[in-house]
C-alpha cells in the first residue's frame, strides 16, 4: 500500500481562497510601500552560510536551516573533527549554504555588493519567503513571507517616523484596527546596562527581558541570574518592569532612571523627538506605545526597535516588527552605513483579517462569470463573447464540458461565481446572450454590446 503523501511540519499547502486572500494583503502592503518611495528587490532563497551565521544571535543562529553539501559531504571532514561529534566544529565543514532566516540581512549583503550602483539614501522593499526551524504553533510556521521595507544611507529620525506612519497606513487600509505599535530604543537597553553596572550583560539581559510578555517577570528573572547578571544589578532596574502611564509620563520615568547613563538619555531623547512629530500628525486607527521591555532579542539592532501587536481581540502575537540597524553593512566591510527598516508579518496578518472577518468578499473568487456549456456550437458563440469580456478585465471562463446544466450551476455556486451567462439555439438565432446573477436569480436576456456593459457595471 502507497505510503500516504505529506508536508513537512510547519509548512502549508494553499488553496485558491488563501491565495487570493494572500495577494489581497501583499498587493496592499506593496501600495503603500510604493506610496512611501520605496522600491522593489529580490535577493536568492539561500544565501552563503557565513554571510547568516553570528548575525542573529545564539538563538538565531540555531533557527537557520543548513543545507548539505552536495556529493560526498563527509569526505573531506578530517578524522578527528567528524569522531569528536561536536555539531559547532562539523557543521561549517558540510554546508556552505543555508536558507535565508530573514531579509534584512541579505539586504545588508545586497547593499555591500552593489553599492556603486545605488543612490543613497535607499529605500526598498522585499516580499520573500524565509525559512527558520522553530517550533511550529498558531502564526509561526518554518516557511513564511517577510514584507520588509528598509531605508539605508541616513541616520535621520524621520526614517522611523515614517515607518510608524507606514503601519498605520496599511493597517488602516486593511480595515485592522487598535493595532499597537510598540516602540523602544536600543540605546535605552544599553543604558539599563549601565545602570547595573554590568555593560558586558547587555545581550543576556536584553535576551531575556524580550520574554517578559511570554514567561513572566519571575521566569525573566531566572534567566537573567542564570546568565550571570547579580541580584543587586536586578534590583537597580525594578522600576522597569512596573513602568506605566501614557508616553510622555513614561519618557520622564525613564529620564530619571537613566540619569546616569549618556547613552541611555540619548535613547530617550530619540524616543521624545519620534513621539513629539507624530502627535503633530495623528495616526488614523493604530497606537504608538512605548513598551522598554521589547527588546526582540537581535544583536543587530542599534537605535529604535519597533514591534506591532494585533488588537486586543486576536489572540496572537506580534504582527511586523523592525528597527534601526547602523552596524549591520559593517560586518560585510561598509562602513559608516546606516540603515532601518520594518517587516509585516503576512501569515498573522492574515489570521487577524481571518478572525475579524475583514476579508472583501470580492477577494475571495477569481473568477466572475462562467459561460454555460450546451455543446459545441454553443461554445463556440460563447468563446466570442468571453474573449471580449476578458478584453475589458473581466475575469470569466467557459464550463468545458458538455455537462448537466446541474452539475454547470452547481459548479458556479461553489465557486461562488456571481454570474453565469447560458446561451442556447435561441440565442443563437437571436443573437443575444442570456446573463443570470445567482445571487438574486434574476436573469435577462441581452444583445453583445448591452452584456458587456451589464458585465462591466456589476464586476468591475
Amino acid at each position: 500500500m502507497a505510503q500516504k503523501p505529506s508536508i513537512p511540519k510547519g509548512t502549508r499547502d494553499f488553496s485558491p481562497l488563501e491565495v487570493n486572500r494572500r495577494n489581497y494583503i501583499i498587493s496592499t502592503i506593496k501600495k503603500h510601500f510604493q506610496h512611501f518611495g520605496f522600491q522593489p528587490i529580490e535577493t536568492p532563497s539561500f544565501e552563503n552560510y557565513d554571510t547568516l551565521m553570528g548575525k542573529y544571535g545564539e538563538e538565531g543562529d540555531r533557527l537557520i536551516f543548513k543545507i548539505l553539501n552536495s556529493g560526498d559531504f563527509l569526505k573531506k571532514v578530517p578524522d578527528d573533527v567528524y569522531q569528536e561529534k561536536n555539531s559547532t566544529q562539523l557543521t561549517p565543514k558540510i554546508v556552505e549554504k543555508a536558507l535565508r532566516y530573514d531579509l534584512t540581512v541579505p539586504f545588508a549583503r545586497y547593499v555591500v555588493q552593489h553599492q556603486n550602483e545605488l543612490d543613497f539614501p535607499f529605500k526598498r522593499y522585499q516580499i520573500q519567503p524565509v525559512w527558520r526551524a522553530d517550533r511550529p504553533q498558531k502564526g509561526r510556521f518554518r516557511e513564511f513571507y517577510q514584507c520588509d521595507a528598509d531605508v539605508v544611507g541616513s541616520t535621520s529620525l524621520w526614517q522611523e517616523v515614517e515607518f510608524v506612519q507606514l503601519y498605520d497606513a496599511v493597517f488602516t487600509s486593511l480595515g485592522l484596527k487598535g493595532t499597537v505599535i510598540k516602540i523602544n530604543n536600543r540605546k535605552i537597553l544599553s543604558g539599563f546596562a549601565e545602570v547595573m553596572g554590568q555593560p558586558d550583560k547587555l545581550i543576556d539581559f536584553t535576551v531575556a527581558l524580550d520574554k517578559l510578555d511570554k514567561i513572566g517577570k519571575e521566569k525573566v528573572i531566572e534567566e537573567m541570574q542564570s546568565k550571570g547578571i547579580t541580584p543587586e544589578a536586578i534590583h537597580k532596574l525594578a522600576p522597569i518592569f512596573d513602568l506605566s502611564g501614557n508616553f510622555l509620563e513614561k519618557i520622564t520615568q525613564l529620564k530619571q532612571l537613566l540619569a546616569s547613563s549618556e547613552v541611555g538619555l540619548k535613547g530617550v531623547e530619540e524616543l521624545a523627538f519620534i513621539q513629539k512629530v507624530i502627535a503633530t500628525m495623528p495616526l488614523v486607527t493604530a497606537q504608538l506605545d512605548l513598551d522598554v521591555t521589547l527588546a526582540r532579542g537581535l544583536n543587530y539592532y542599534t537605535g529604535a526597535i519597533f514591534e506591532v501587536a494585533a488588537p486586543k481581540t486576536v489572540k496572537l502575537g506580534s504582527i511586523g516588527g523592525g528597527g534601526r540597524y547602523d552596524d549591520l553593512t559593517g560586518i560585510f566591510g561598509l562602513k559608516g552605513m546606516s540603515g532601518v527598516g520594518i517587516s509585516f508579518g503576512l501569515d498573522r496578518i492574515y489570521l487577524a483579517l481571518e478572525e475579524l472577518d475583514l476579508f472583501p468578499k470580492t477577494q475571495e473568487n477569481a473568477t466572475q462569470l462562467l459561460f454555460i456549456n450546451f455543446g459545441e456550437e454553443e461554445a463556440l458563440y460563447a468563446a466570442k463573447a468571453l474573449h471580449k469580456l476578458r478584453e475589458i478585465g473581466v475575469n470569466a471562463e467557459l464550463y468545458p464540458d458538455n455537462a448537466k446544466m446541474k452539475k454547470q450551476m452547481n459548479y458556479a455556486n461553489k465557486r461562488s461565481i456571481p454570474f453565469v451567462v447560458m446561451v442556447g439555439t435561441k440565442e443563437i438565432a437571436e443573437e443575444t446572450y442570456t446573463l443570470k446573477n445567482m445571487l438574486t436569480g434574476t436573469q435577462e436576456t441581452l444583445k453583445l454590446t448591452d452584456l458587456i456593459g451589464a458585465v462591466k457595471q456589476e464586476v468591475l
